[in-house]
């Protein structure tokens, strides 16, 4: 058994407790359910918008222990400080040690920012819960997913007022999975199964996915050349946690490769090139 399927054989137990423990009406009477998301695809497009889907990440199965030494509110608000466009908070405790509380701490410090709910999404309950603790969209990984779960998944979501970030790995993915009900399309460098990271798995896919989604590149994004290399390829947005998290000031980092990528490809003034 790979790490992946690991990782979704203890995610149906976990939402199969969560269900009995709170009750899908109990979520949608929660207090951040009724506020209205915020749009990803917006703050990522919008002119001067870094691109950059800064994560909050405390520990993956490839690495162990990355940082659980910094605050989640002060480390997100810090990122949107640095010029992050989006958010990313893991709520998956076992493999990530992040948890719903960390996105609603998140949330509550950076009431204008969107945040991804950054999850192995398998159910539709967990689309639910993920207004409730405040995200503003959710993550649906090919790999875990039918391609009528996606369509099914993405479509619950919209209703709910959140926008889909469909993640693919390969070509097969993309073909089977791709549907005009999600919003963004992300291409992970990483192999969820053996976990190695790989940026031309962007450059490849790139040209393959229509100019109607906004396109995101994740994992293994390090240097400012990569992110100018993935920009000329056509990538608007780049979801970066591990490179941040792993310094004792994420924020820092973020606006260190924020300076970086600009002096390796400025544009006008007032805005950031990543």
């Amino acid at each position: 058994m790979d790490v992946l399927e690991r990782i979704i054989e203890r995610k149906r137990t976990e939402v199969t407790y969560q269900k009995k423990a709170v009750s899908q009406r109990e979520l949608e009477q929660q207090p951040l359910f009724s506020r209205q998301p915020l749009s990803a695809r917006k703050a990522i497009l919008q002119p001067g918008s870094s691109g950059i889907i800064s994560e909050f990440k405390r520990k993956s199965p490839s690495k162990g222990i990355i940082n659980d030494q910094v605050s989640v509110a002060e480390t997100t608000a810090g990122y949107v400080g640095a010029g992050a466009a989006c958010l990313s908070v893991l709520t998956d405790e076992h493999f990530f040690g992040g948890t719903s509380n960390d996105l609603m701490q998140a949330r509550q410090a950076n009431p204008s920012t969107p945040i991804i709910r950054k999850d192995f999404i398998i159910d539709p309950y967990q689309i639910v819960e993920a207004k409730a603790i405040g995200a503003d969209f959710i993550l649906l990984i090919a790999a875990c997913l039918t391609p009528q779960q996606v369509v099914d998944y993405s479509q619950l979501a919209h209703e709910l007022g959140l926008e889909v970030l469909l993640e693919v790995h390969d070509e097969e993915e993309l073909a089977n999975h791709l549907t005009d009900t999600v919003d963004l399309v992300g291409v992970n460098n990483r192999n969820l199964k053996t976990f190695v990271t790989d940026i031309q798995t962007s450059v490849r896919l790139s040209s393959l996915i229509p100019e109607s989604f906004v396109k995101i590149s994740e994992s293994g994004l390090q240097e400012a050349q990569s992110i100018v290399a993935l920009r000329q390829a056509g990538y608007q947005g780049f979801l970066i946690g591990e490179t941040f998290m792993k310094t004792s000031d994420p924020a820092s980092a973020l606006q260190q490769l924020i300076d970086e990528v600009h002096q390796l490809h400025p544009l006008p003034q007032k805005q950031y090139i990543v």
